[in-house]
């Protein structure tokens, strides 16, 4: 038998969060968040590890996607992120309301499809 693990890299979860066991906002594994320009130097280094991963003009990423690439649980992958949409560093993309088609262009296309099948 093995004595006990001395990984030097293992950090428990709770220690990556501050303590906090849940995320202030909703924040699911499917969420997208993009980030806002500014400087990160203040942030812990689970959060810069986090940040670097956006590069400047291109589009957002998954919670799940953050999660993978840093090799961390998903659990706390939320607690940051939500972390970080509080102090303004990531938000998610805002919905594009006047873009949105009439709906009975939506139900045109509806019907269009019932009839193909």
């Amino acid at each position: 038998m093995t004595g006990p693990r001395r990984d030097p890299d293992m950090v428990r979860p709770y220690v990556r969060t501050g303590g906090r066991v849940r995320p202030h906002r909703s924040v699911l594994l499917e969420s997208v968040v993009i980030a806002a320009p500014g400087p990160t130097g203040e942030l812990g280094p689970d959060a810069r590890r986090v940040m670097s991963l956006f590069s400047v003009g291109h589009g957002g990423l998954a919670v799940a996607d953050i999660a993978a690439a840093l090799q961390l649980p998903p659990s706390t992958i939320r607690i940051l992120v939500s972390s970080l949409m509080d102090s303004g560093h990531l938000a998610g993309p805002a919905a594009a309301v006047n873009d949105q088609p009439e709906n009975d262009l939506l139900q045109k296309v509806l019907d269009g499809l019932r009839e193909l099948v």
